[in-house]
Order: structure tokens, then sequence, then C-alpha cells
């Protein structure tokens, strides 16, 4: 009964040991995805700014002087 119990203990502290690594593991991944999804914005917003530029299509160009 007594080997039972002691197992039993054994076997709680390293469940606790693997959840505190999974914790670990799931931090880290949520502080990336935090910061992709920082980066991503940025991304977005300066593809915007270019799509808001004051770039014409080729048949509005004018031709270049030397023509």
């Amino acid at each position: 009964m007594e080997q039972r119990l002691t197992d039993m203990e054994m076997l709680i502290m390293h469940q606790g040991h693997i959840i505190d690594q999974l914790n670990e593991v799931v931090t880290g991944h949520q502080t990336l995805i935090d910061q992709l999804t920082k980066e991503m914005k940025i991304i977005k917003e300066h593809l915007q700014g270019l799509g808001s530029s004051d770039n014409r299509l080729p048949s509005e160009e004018e031709p270049p002087p030397h023509y």
C-alpha cells in the first residue's frame, strides 16, 4: 500500500513537471503569435499605403520628354 502511494506521488510530480514544460511552450507560442500579428498589421498598413499611391496605369502615363 505504501509503495502504491509513493508511486502515485511520483506520477503526480512527473505530471506537474510536464504541465510546467507545456505551459512554457504555449506561452512562448503565444508571444510569437502576438509578435507575428503585429508585424502582419504593419505590413498590411504598408501595402495599403502603396495601393493608394499616385501610380497610374501605363495607358495613363505621359510619354517621357525625349519622345
